[in-house]
């Protein structure tokens, strides 16, 4: 939803007679969750049954096997070595809260991937994730009035837009919004990046805080221009969706340490890449959900969705979360 943020989502308001949310309170009574909701909804319309952010997305099922080296850092019961692998639900997304976007539009960048680890105990842990290293906001109101000032600047507004002014003293905002987000070739052959950190704790009690980080085992590959002007819409669906066919569609899940120094609780700052990483294991996906549509209205990823060896170290992923269950909560009640 970044690169073309300002410009795709306005056109869209502009032709959209439902764009708006009915507000059954006034913004000020609301927690900051709900607001960041109203905001997202509030750029990109209201959609039956669609997520307010990454509307367009995948289903497909796989298993995750832990490395050796995974119960080094955390005693979570998914990532000891003796553990046999993993059912995981993992969705695939690009970005916006507009559910028909084209996968070839600038704005549907970064994209998304988030993970549901399926437990023998019967519970579950999540991963959720993007495809760019770095996020425009520190905080929860950070994020919030982002995106009020996208909604306030309308086209042909004189400058400074009320984008420009958050944007002249957001520079991390700023940055990410001008970065370049190539498109993949697949879902497949994008890296994937946790902004959030969480505290690991092993068997021994030593803590290890940490970002995860999932690399495509079959390598980072992207479309130049003329290629991209010839796929189709859903193109990105369609190929993820063969590439399973024929085998699996690995991912390595590493876990970036935090040395001295690093911002543990500002998702907007990444750290360098000369980190020490974790390899935690392998995720393969093997198959696609073959009614992905029904089964993605039921799933909802919460990055605070955590098992013993796994905590919050950073206040946004507990503001995620709950933003996320008030969106699943809107579409529900839009289906």
């Amino acid at each position: 939803m970044w690169k073309s943020l300002t410009a795709i989502p306005i056109a869209f308001i502009l032709v959209n007679p439902t764009f708006g949310v009915a507000q059954e309170a006034p913004a000020s009574q609301k927690s900051v969750p709900e607001q960041i909701v109203d905001a997202f909804n509030g750029v990109f319309g209201v959609h039956p049954g669609a997520r307010a952010v990454h509307a367009k997305g995948v289903v497909l099922e796989g298993v995750f096997t832990p490395s050796a080296s995974a119960a080094s850092v955390s005693k979570a019961s998914h990532l000891q070595k003796h553990t046999k692998p993993v059912p995981v639900t993992v969705r695939f997304s690009d970005s916006t809260g507009l559910p028909n976007i084209p996968d070839t539009d600038p704005g549907a960048s970064p994209r998304g991937m988030a993970v549901k680890f399926q437990l023998p105990d019967g519970s579950a842990t999540d991963i959720v994730v993007h495809s760019f290293n770095g996020f425009p906001a520190a905080t929860g109101d950070q994020l919030r009035d982002l995106f009020l000032a996208i909604r306030a600047s309308k086209p042909g507004d004189p400058p400074p837009t009320a984008l420009d002014k958050f944007l002249s003293t957001h520079p991390t905002a700023k940055a990410f919004l001008e970065a370049p987000m190539p498109v993949p070739v697949s879902y497949a052959t994008l890296p994937y990046f946790g902004v959030n950190t969480f505290k690991f704790t092993n068997e021994k009690g030593k803590p290890t805080f940490g970002r995860y980080q999932l690399q495509p085992v079959a390598g980072e590959r992207f479309l130049d221009g003329e290629k991209v002007s010839k796929m189709a819409p859903d193109y990105l669906t369609d190929e993820i969706r063969e590439r399973v066919s024929h085998g699996p569609a690995k991912f390595m899940l590493l876990l970036q340490v935090a040395e001295q120094g690093d911002k543990l609780d500002d998702p907007s700052i990444p750290w360098p890449d000369t980190r020490k990483k974790v390899e935690l294991g392998t995720i393969a996906i093997t198959k696609a959900n073959p009614d992905s549509h029904a089964a993605e209205k039921k799933l909802l990823f919460l990055p605070g969705a955590l098992v013993p060896g796994i905590e919050a170290a950073d206040p946004m992923i507990a503001v995620r979360s709950t933003a996320y269950t008030i969106s699943l909560s809107r579409r529900a009640q839009t289906r």
